[in-house]
């Protein structure tokens, strides 16, 4: 039986009004919600990657929507290896960094630990440009409260800077006017 959340999946593209539409209607119901994260989790499933795109909008959002899917995110996200399905990830990252106590997210050490491994991951492997510059961004945050990861980071945007994008370059140059 097909449900109207896997028909709107299965007919998105990745215009944003499409993105847009898919993502407000997941976030109408518990059993949506459940349904697009389930369809972006499953790397398997033809639809994993636009899932993906319509759950970082819903992230951005409502992020307090994604706390009960945390702990599978973190599971799957080092499976990830489709470019289109790897930037929303990382994107989602660092909402993740960004949240805190206020906003009613809790990561766990656990959670942290498995994400920021998985963003020095990204940031050392072969990744699009866009997925890097929000693995450094969301490094950046966690770095805050882990002083050692500015250890970390330093060398790797630094060495890795001068092969990429004006883009990256820029945002390298930002965040280590921010650690020094």
């Amino acid at each position: 039986m097909t449900t109207e959340m896997f028909t709107k999946i299965d007919q998105s593209n990745a215009s944003k009004k499409c993105r847009i539409m898919v993502s407000n209607f997941a976030m109408k119901s518990d059993e949506n919600l459940v349904e697009l994260t389930t369809t972006a989790f499953d790397i398997s499933n033809k639809n994993h990657v636009k899932a993906f795109w319509s759950l970082e909008l819903v992230c951005e959002k409502k992020l307090k929507l994604f706390t009960p899917y945390i702990d599978e995110f973190c599971t799957v996200l080092s499976k990830i290896k489709d470019d289109s399905a790897v930037r929303p990830a990382t994107k989602i990252c660092w909402f993740l960094a960004k949240s805190n106590k206020k906003n009613g997210i809790y990561l766990s050490k656990d959670q942290e630990h498995i994400i920021i491994e998985n963003l020095i991951d990204r940031l050392i492997q072969d990744e699009k440009v866009a997925a890097k510059v929000y693995a450094m961004k969301a490094l950046f945050v966690f770095g805050i409260k882990h002083n050692w990861i500015y250890d970390e980071l330093k060398p790797i945007i630094t060495q890795d800077a001068y092969q990429h994008t004006a883009a990256y370059q820029s945002c390298a140059r930002n965040i280590l006017k921010k650690i020094n």
